[in-house]
């Protein structure tokens, strides 16, 4: 059975308390991200799916932070480890070295597999050089390292990509002529996009840009969003989830789980999956420097 899957990276989402007063993951209304009591093993979770809580910190003194979260994700090695410290923002030079070398999108063409980034770019982008393009985030390293193409926002037009706020209000507040799009066709856009490739990683960071402020209400907004994206993705691949494909949530580093403080936390992250053997990869993952190298090994597992 072939494998495919999809891997939804949704900045600042962590595993805190079942405390609505705290956690907006229990005052938003929805159940994807409404998670069990913390507790060290695979759960059920809403649209028969599991979860588990997984280690962001990795063993190093301080707060998990984004540069080395998202590094670590995407290529499997603990980069806070290497830098002895976990690093803000974009990914530094010797974390530019790591995604280069190990990025899992790197990993899985090299392998022969057919994967993308589905994240949409604005024009601008494609007047950097590349040396310009690989001082931004994480991510777009990574997929500079597999030398895949950019989407642009002629594929957002054409329904084959999303963009990074997947509603298009930003785009549109920029002056750009997209339609407004609900997060439920964005959900579509991604399953009919993964239903055609080994791989496709999307990333969501305005989950971690509304922990930062510290409002419940925004938080609860893009909880609430993100949730009508999870169910219509799921929806879209009812009948692949059953025949080969899994599809993965995963974050960097806690933060709008507790509403109490603006900045990230020490929290676990949760792993959860949803498809063709999602509770035994969850059991196989206990940190976040171990979730690429199960992505590649399902993979070759798959082809073997």
């Amino acid at each position: 059975m072939k494998k495919r899957t999809i891997l939804v990276f949704i900045d600042g989402l962590g595993w805190g308390e079942q405390d609505p007063a705290v956690n907006p993951q229990f005052a938003y209304g929805g159940e994807i991200f409404r998670l069990p009591p913390r507790v060290d093993a695979v759960h059920e979770i809403a649209g028969g799916g599991f979860a588990r809580p997984i280690d962001a910190v990795l063993g190093v003194a301080g707060v998990p932070q984004s540069a080395t979260g998202q590094t670590t994700l995407l290529s499997g090695v603990n980069a806070q480890g290497i830098l002895g410290k976990h690093l803000t923002g974009f990914p530094n030079e010797r974390l530019r070295e790591v995604l280069l070398e190990h990025s899992i999108l790197k990993t899985l063409t090299d392998m022969g597999l057919e994967a993308r980034f589905l994240n949409a770019f604005r024009p601008r982008f494609w007047e950097l050089t590349r040396e310009r393009q690989l001082t931004f985030s994480a991510t777009t390293v990574a997929n500079l390292a597999a030398d895949l193409p950019f989407s642009t926002l002629d594929d957002v037009r054409e329904g084959r990509s999303i963009y990074q706020e997947f509603t298009n209000t930003e785009l549109r507040a920029r002056g750009f002529d997209l339609d407004p799009m609900t997060p439920e066709a964005a959900g579509r856009v991604l399953g009919r996009a993964g239903r055609g490739l080994d791989f496709t990683l999307y990333e969501y960071f305005q989950s971690d840009k509304a922990g930062h402020t510290g409002d419940v209400v925004r938080i609860c907004e893009e909880l609430v969003k993100l949730d009508a994206f999870m169910r219509a993705l799921l929806e879209e691949l009812e009948e692949d989830l059953a025949s080969g494909t899994l599809v993965l949530v995963t974050s960097d580093h806690g933060n709008l789980e507790d509403a109490t403080t603006r900045r990230h936390t020490l929290n676990p992250i949760p792993l959860m999956g949803w498809g063709d053997g999602a509770s035994e990869f969850l059991a196989a993952v206990t940190r976040l420097d171990e979730v690429s190298g199960a992505i590649a090994a399902r993979h070759k597992d798959g082809a073997d």
